[in-house]
């Protein structure tokens, strides 16, 4: 008998009871689909991970200054960090693309008859939207020269365009920042929230020198911050290196003492958390995959209970000229089919509650879009280790069925 009439004929006993094969396939449904919704989901989860990381810059890192210490004594928390720093690391470090010092205040916005309080409001340098790879939506940036004068001008986000001047063009505008009136220059494109939720876009950024002089009343050249881009991801080892050893240098450093300041690479902190998303990935895909052993068992139980029904049946075809083989196959085959059809009905499950699920998560969360993520890969696994289930569990059963005396079967009631 060949391949075609045995898969014929093990069609055509699946088919004399549809209901008994569907709940036999159940198991394999849910576990096929449990396993495809719980890599997708996570593997979404590390894709929004990985976005909300790009949309802080290209190859971004950050120094952060660090309490001063002297003869293992802790003076205090004092920042260490100056806007020289920053302009020493970008003129004598090669790997380094560019750099700004960033300096925070806070305080309300007020044009006309309409304020605002921004969620964050910054002192930058000129190099600051080359770092965060941020463009402008109309207008300019303020310049090296604004910076030197301390000038009164600003760059808003999109949000401050639409709770203070709605339909109106900002560019040129007075708003008022601690009752100090300032030029609106340029408009940031919209970047939208980060990974916490939280706006990005309601931002305004001003020259450090003017929160320095202006807003804070700082009379030091200290800075909260500085950020700055390598030059390739390749590059961002080399340029903590250098920066580490310059800032050694201009703090007085020596070799056992401990960092007045810290170096932080976004690209690093990216990719940890891209493993622990992986690694809690594969972990739920494990535990869903236990259902699929699940369903295996319960084809298993079918398969024997149908070898038992269909016992005379067997004796029947033993008895005019079927091998062993044959009714191995058969049942066998039986089994994969149940299997293989149960992963599929799964993928189309496990798809429909991926996108479900994530379309749930952003209409409840304001602000965070997790990204739909079908993984090919997950669905070819599920699909084959589906069928390696039917194989494995059928196995028996169709080995007991062809090991049937063909007379006791013919017996048989």
């Amino acid at each position: 008998m060949n391949l075609l009439s045995t898969l014929r004929i093990a069609l055509r006993a699946l088919a004399k009871n549809k209901l008994r094969a569907g709940l036999t396939v159940l198991g394999i449904v849910i576990g096929v689909g449990a396993v495809i919704t719980m890599v997708s989901l996570g593997q979404g989860a590390s894709a929004m991970v990985q976005e909300q990381f790009k949309s802080l810059g290209t190859n971004v890192m950050l120094v952060f200054p660090g309490s001063e210490e002297g003869g293992g004594v802790r003076r205090g928390n004092v920042v260490t960090l100056k806007a020289s720093d920053a302009k020493a690391i970008e003129d004598e470090c090669p790997s380094v693309l560019a750099t700004s010092p960033q300096v925070f205040t806070q305080g309300q916005v007020i044009y006309g008859n309409n304020n605002w309080y921004p969620n964050e409001m910054s002192g930058v340098g000129t190099g600051f939207l080359m770092v965060r790879n941020w463009p402008l939506r109309i207008g300019g940036f303020f310049t090296e020269s604004d910076v030197r004068a301390a000038a009164k001008v600003c760059v808003i986000g999109q949000t401050l365009v639409e709770k203070l001047f709605q339909t109106t063009n900002p560019l040129d505008k007075t708003i008022r920042i601690k009752n100090i009136p300032f030029q609106i220059v340029g408009v940031l494109q919209t970047k939208g929230a980060n990974i916490v939720g939280q706006d990005q876009d309601n931002i305004v950024l001003m020259p450090y020198t003017t929160v320095m002089k202006r807003l804070s009343g700082n009379t030091t050249d200290n800075v909260n911050l500085i950020i700055l881009s390598a030059k390739s991801a390749e590059k961002t080892a080399d340029a903590e290196f250098e920066i580490k050893s310059l800032l050694h240098e201009r703090h007085h450093i020596r070799p056992g003492e401990v960092d007045d300041f810290t170096v932080r690479n976004t690209s690093e902190i990216a990719n940890a958390l891209g493993i622990v998303t992986g690694i809690l990935t594969m972990l739920l895909a494990s535990i869903a995959g236990v259902s699929l052993l699940v369903g295996g068992v319960g084809i298993m139980n079918i398969m024997l209970v149908s070898v038992t029904e269909r016992t005379r049946e067997i004796g029947i075809r033993l008895a005019v000229g079927a091998r062993s083989r044959d009714i191995l196959r058969q049942f066998l085959i039986e089994a994969i089919v149940l299997s293989t059809f149960g992963g599929l009905v799964g993928v189309c499950l496990g798809i429909g509650a991926s996108v479900g699920i994530t379309s749930v998560i952003n209409a409840v969360t304001s602000g965070t879009k997790w990204p739909i993520v079908v993984s090919i890969e997950a669905i070819l696994v599920a699909l084959l280790f589906s069928s390696a289930v039917g194989m494995f569990f059928g196995f028996y059963p169709a080995r007991r069925a062809s090991r049937l005396d063909p007379i006791e079967s013919l017996r048989y009631e």
